[in-house]
């Protein structure tokens, strides 16, 4: 194992502003501590979080890296406390509550996933955010299951692309909206079901053809505001509601009596804020339900296009431009 320097590159901005805050600098080369692993990181997602922190709309959770960047996959080169030395050499992608951006990163031991031969190191930097999302919304807080019909919303968005996959591994019909007929092909080439091009349809009136006036299971919403209501009506009776964004406003108005008397569920959650032993709990679970299909190659990320991380403000910069199908990746070397 080659020598672990004392400094590295990285993207760690003084301020927020625009993609050109986003340059390379030096930083000391951080340190794992107790359950923690030091990663030589070979590729890092790019996710809208990233996007929203760089422009100071979605500050690090406390005690996280300033350096952005929320999943990696890498080489662990050196082990804190309470993790075996067995694990060094081991080449494994991470989750992260930031510092991805860059040549190492430290990642809590429990929050790693081996890296299986059937994916390279950018498919493996693509899946953490969107898997440990998809699962912990999708199919926990909305307990999607086998024989249902899901809306997904931003379907060519990398986490519309992990639902359209998981969906098609675990038996669920997914109708997804993108925002032009193009968009809407590459999904249903993906797997979606059903695609909706929200910009020259009202997607509450195809979900109720698609569905037969029955509605869906559950909705997955990324976008909030004024789509809340409208999620609403097309949901089935008893069907749950899963906010994970609120792209188009922080605040809706809702029927209150409509989601009384359809017994309706409205939550959602966010992922990076939460504490290391609930995201090792969704990291063991995935190991035992989703990781055999990644093993066997039933399940890879959808790569849109990788920059380096030199080019780290393009990355952004073509993430802004909502143009990209899957998931965007920086890589190291």
């Amino acid at each position: 194992m080659d020598a672990i320097p004392e400094t590295m590159r990285a993207i760690d901005p003084a301020a927020p502003g625009g993609p050109e805050v986003l340059t390379v600098v030096e930083r000391p080369v951080p340190r794992p501590g107790a359950g923690e692993v030091l990663v030589r990181v070979a590729a890092a997602g790019v996710n809208r979080p990233d996007v929203m922190q760089r422009q100071g709309r979605y500050p690090p959770p406390p005690g996280a890296p300033t350096i952005p960047g929320l999943e990696i996959a890498g080489t662990i080169v050196a082990v804190g406390g309470d993790v075996g030395a067995e694990q060094v050499g081991q080449r494994v992608c991470a989750l992260l509550s930031g510092g991805g951006y860059a040549d190492y990163a430290v990642a809590p031991h429990g929050q790693c996933l081996p890296m299986p031969e059937a994916l390279t190191m950018v498919e493996a930097a693509a899946i953490p955010e969107t898997l440990f999302t998809v699962w912990t919304n999708l199919f926990e807080r909305a307990y999607a299951t086998e024989g249902d019909t899901v809306l997904v919303h931003g379907g060519t968005s990398g986490i519309g692309t992990m639902a359209i996959a998981l969906c098609g591994l675990f038996g669920i019909d997914i109708v997804v909206t993108a925002g032009s007929p193009e968009k809407c092909a590459a999904a249903v080439a993906l797997g979606a079901t059903h695609a909706i091009d929200y910009r020259c349809e009202d997607f509450v009136a195809r979900v109720q053809a698609i569905t037969g006036g029955k509605g869906v299971a559950a909705v997955l919403d990324m976008v909030g505001g004024d789509y809340l209501p409208r999620n609403l009506q097309c949901l089935a009776d008893d069907g749950r509601h899963v906010s994970i964004a609120v792209q188009r406003g922080l605040e809706a108005t809702i029927p209150i009596f409509e989601v009384m008397r359809r017994r309706l569920t409205i939550t959602g959650s966010t992922l990076r804020g939460r504490d290391g032993a609930f995201k090792a709990l969704v990291a063991d679970e995935l190991s035992r339900t989703v990781w055999p299909h990644v093993e066997a190659g039933r399940l890879k990320p959808v790569i849109d296009r990788t920059f380096a991380l030199a080019d780290a403000a393009e990355a952004h910069q073509w993430m802004e431009a909502g143009d990209h199908v899957g998931k965007i990746v920086l890589v190291m070397s």
